[in-house]
């Protein structure tokens, strides 16, 4: 065997024997990523908050209203909620109806000047009670002088049905006011008109009132009014001058003057 053959043969069973001995290397092995925690509970939103907060501790503790007002992140849920006492409120709400209507009975006396709003000024007589279906009901006694009539309210129900005390110095001057006021021309119909004088007239505003007295003077260069226009005319103005009268401690008479002297200046 020639030399050359030799040492090949001798190389590739060294190659042979270093593949067989070769240390592999350990696999990493690869790890599971970490899992990112577990995402902290939403917070309950404000509403909820305020829900839960209306509910009582227990069966003896009142029900308190709640106002939501803006928190910043990172405070705690309770934190923007604002508590506010309604003790005051529920004890309105568990009056009994007899203090309601004692609270709102109006307090007129004798010879005080009231106004009723379908009838005008009237003088309070006095007060009466009388059993009416084996109920004890109190009354004022109001006398209406320009209607020639005498009527009797219920006291709890005053305030229901407009009655109300004289207009002040000050209010009925305001009221006077709007006698200086220039009117506008209406396209509208009459019948629309008339309606919307007599709610006026009867609403015992004096300053709506005094609206259609302005709106339906006529002095002598106008043209002359209908015959429902003066009806309506008259009775407005009869309507202002007796509160008129009963502020200034004047006659109707006199109040008329006033109101005419008004209105021919403006």
């Amino acid at each position: 065997m020639s030399k050359a053959k030799t040492v090949k043969k001798a190389t590739s069973a060294k190659k042979k024997e270093e593949k067989n001995t070769k240390i592999t290397k350990p696999v990493a092995k690869k790890t599971a990523k970490p899992q990112p925690a577990a995402k902290v509970a939403a917070k309950p939103a404000p509403a909820k908050l305020a829900a839960a907060a209306k509910k009582p501790s227990n069966g003896n503790t009142a029900p308190t209203a709640t106002a939501v007002v803006g928190k910043k992140p990172g405070q705690s849920p309770m934190a923007g909620i604002k508590m506010i006492d309604s003790k005051s409120i529920m004890a309105k709400a568990q009056m009994k109806p007899a203090q309601a209507a004692k609270m709102a009975e109006p307090n007129f006396a004798a010879n005080d000047f009231v106004v009723y709003p379908t009838h005008g000024v009237g003088l309070v007589k006095g007060v009466e009670i009388q059993e009416i279906a084996g109920h004890k009901l109190k009354l004022f006694v109001i006398e209406i002088e320009g209607a020639k009539m005498t009527i009797k309210v219920p006291v709890n129900k005053a305030h229901n049905v407009g009655l109300r005390k004289l207009s002040s110095r000050k209010e009925m001057s305001v009221a006077l006011e709007k006698l200086k006021t220039k009117t506008r021309v209406r396209r509208t119909m009459w019948s629309r008109r008339a309606a919307e004088y007599e709610a006026k007239i009867n609403s015992g505003d004096p300053i709506q009132i005094a609206e259609v007295v302005r709106e339906l003077y006529r002095s002598s260069t106008q043209p002359d009014q209908s015959y429902s226009e003066r009806q309506i005319y008259q009775n407005a103005l009869e309507r202002l001058s007796r509160e008129v009268a009963a502020v200034d401690r004047s006659n109707d008479a006199q109040a008329v003057e006033k109101i005419e002297s008004i209105l021919k200046a403006a």
